[in-house]
């Protein structure tokens, strides 16, 4: 027998690839960057936090085998800080990158992946096209309507605004479809670009409170055709402020519908303009489907731009 084939360097740390690619946009250097590991099942599970960290990114996700063979694949989601039990940008991102590096074909499937999360399987749905995924659109939980912040002038003191910018008839409220968001109305295009969050205000008020997750929206867009724009603070997560947060995107479709902001129908197709102070534009497609006064469906959808990858040699 001759001697055992040597291994690669390339075989060797081939679990440590990481994909990058941009989500929620359609171009280059735009929407919410995200790595996609697909081996997640040969790194130590102990590596999934530090290496979250290390990259810096608003999410990195790890893909594993599935639990139920009913579904497609795992997926684990970790911020720099923490892991999170389902979001937006990760879940499109990383159906783009699977369809993208040839794990899953979405023609054998109806255009339907299911991706097992935190929360629980969820529905990826797939329009291809002859240069690769399209549309990418994610089912998202059913809204949960939280508590509401009556003190409105420490909400705008909190923003660095006077209490006239919060937008009238918008409660401050948390709403999750499976992570809950504060969600704050203000009036203008103008007085969110100057918002500023105080830290100190954020303990005195919100530590400890339903969501460590802040969500400011104004009805005035920047682009035509946007319904919504909006910025997101991650206060408690390793973020200081996040370019698209489709987790935040179906909650905010609820909220809007729920407290008659925009108008009501059967189905509200929304889109909502983010990540534009950071110099990363995005945008998000919602539709909130409606069955008499209850919401009954939540869709969150967007496009990806690949950008490359690298490798970890841990």
């Amino acid at each position: 027998m001759g001697r055992p084939r040597a291994v690669t360097w390339r075989e060797a740390v081939a679990s440590r690839i990481y994909h990058l690619v941009d989500v929620f946009t359609e171009r280059a250097f735009g929407g919410n960057p995200l790595a996609v590991f697909l081996a997640g099942q040969d790194i130590p599970e102990s590596l999934y936090q530090p290496i979250a960290k290390e990259l810096n990114l608003a999410e990195s996700t790890f893909v594993l085998p599935p639990d139920d063979p009913a579904n497609h694949f795992r997926v684990r989601i970790f911020t720099p800080g923490t892991e999170l039990p389902m979001a937006g940008h990760p879940t499109v991102g990383t159906a783009y990158v699977l369809i993208r590096e040839g794990r899953f074909d979405p023609a054998r499937a109806g255009g339907i992946l299911r991706l097992e999360e935190g929360v629980g399987p969820v529905q990826v749905t797939v329009e291809g096209g002859p240069d690769g995924p399209g549309m990418i659109t994610m089912e998202q939980p059913q809204p949960q309507f939280g508590p509401e912040f009556h003190d409105r002038a420490a909400v705008a003191a909190l923003l660095s605004l006077d209490e006239d910018a919060l937008l009238p008839g918008a409660p401050v409220q948390v709403v999750s479809c499976g992570l809950p968001f504060w969600y704050v109305g203000l009036r203008s295009l103008e007085a969110i670009r100057r918002v500023r969050v105080r830290l100190d205000l954020w303990d005195r008020h919100f530590r400890g409170s339903e969501s460590q997750l802040l969500f400011p929206f104004t009805l005035e867009t920047e682009t035509p055709g946007a319904s919504v724009h909006a910025r997101m603070f991650g206060l408690d997560l390793g973020l200081v402020e996040d370019p698209a947060t489709g987790s935040a995107a179906g909650p905010l479709g609820c909220y809007l519908v729920r407290h008659g902001l925009v108008a009501r129908a059967p189905r509200v197709p929304l889109i909502c303009e983010q990540g534009f102070e950071i110099g990363r534009p995005s945008f998000i497609h919602i539709t909130i489907a409606n069955d008499g006064d209850r919401i009954n469906g939540v869709r969150v959808g967007g496009h990806c731009v690949y950008m490359g990858g690298g490798t970890l040699e841990v």
